[in-house]
């Protein structure tokens, strides 16, 4: 099978995107070779014309290991995108009366996960020949997959910015809020008042949506705090903020905040939630396990509401 890639009319297999990707993964022609069961003559040939074709220089090629070069990595990228399209377009295309296949969704970190996760366990029972792909992300790289169709759903918290999308609402809030150390000086607050937060060193999401929202409930310039780290995901930031680095600014019920845990968690007053949706694009075009998961969703929010 061959792809355009759109720029200057240049064919590529896929056949030798996946050598590329191999060897980009293995950083060694040889450990590649032997993963492809190719000679390493006939892939360093492969990714000499691949180089030729592209008109650039894809590897830096040291004695022990390969590396990318800047070319390389956008390509890297590109292509596990390509590949993850195929086989996503091969699964949809399947036929077949028993529903079976893949189902792909993109998650921002959000306890209305748990939610999603119950539905899925429901369809397992009934249907143990679907399979579930979960992409773990921030917003802004959980659109970028669905614009790419690389995903069916994204679920996401507000605010959601785009006529892209169809989306419904599920019956939970998150609430913003201030992650510290139990021996904080803040600690002993109930809630987080803007005020709190003018000196303290921060780590919030880096999520140009959220420093929006966060500016709006704090009345000041977002960028005039003490920012000292931003995260994607807030399990690596609870570890700078264990180690006294600053307070991470986020979701409640994402991180560990018992008893046995040295953090805590506080939320913001005036309260500041957001609610959280399943998102895919207009027009969206589902496979059997997708469109099953789709009236799967209805039916419960519908029931939930009764």
């Amino acid at each position: 099978m061959v792809i355009m890639n759109g720029l200057g009319g240049i064919t590529l297999e896929l056949r030798v995107l996946r050598y590329f990707l191999t060897v980009a993964r293995e950083g060694s022609i040889s450990r590649a070779a032997h993963v492809l069961h190719l000679t390493q003559p006939t892939l360093s040939r492969q990714l000499m014309e691949l180089e030729e074709r592209l008109g650039t220089k894809l590897f830096i090629r040291g004695n022990r290991k390969m590396t990318l070069t800047d070319e390389g990595l956008l390509l890297r990228k590109r292509a596990q995108e390509i590949i993850d399209l195929v086989q996503k377009t091969e699964g949809e295309l399947q036929t077949s009366d028993e529903i079976i296949g893949d189902i792909y969704m993109g998650c921002g970190e959000t306890y209305g996960m748990s939610i999603v996760a119950k539905i899925i366990k429901e369809l397992q029972n009934t249907y143990p020949g679907i399979r579930y792909h979960l992409f773990s992300g921030n917003a802004d790289e959980v659109t970028d997959r669905l614009d790419k169709s690389l995903i069916d759903f994204g679920i996401l918290i507000e605010p959601i910015q785009s006529t892209n999308y169809d989306s419904i609402y599920l019956p939970d809030v998150d609430t913003w809020g201030l992650l510290m150390r139990k021996d904080s000086p803040l600690a002993s607050r109930t809630t987080i008042r803007p005020e709190d937060l003018w000196e303290i060193p921060l780590i919030s999401s880096n999520q140009t949506l959220v420093s929006h929202e966060i500016s709006k409930w704090l009345k000041k310039d977002y960028e005039k705090l003490n920012w000292v780290a931003t995260y994607n995901l807030i399990y690596n930031a609870s570890l700078m903020v264990e180690q006294g680095i600053g307070y991470a600014l986020c979701l409640d019920r994402l991180v560990n905040t018992s008893s046995d845990s040295p953090l805590c968690f506080k939320p913001l007053e005036p309260p500041l939630e957001a609610e959280i949706a399943i998102v895919w694009k207009k027009h969206q075009l589902f496979s059997k396990p997708a469109t099953l998961f789709y009236q799967r969703i209805h039916e419960t929010l519908a029931n939930a509401k009764l």
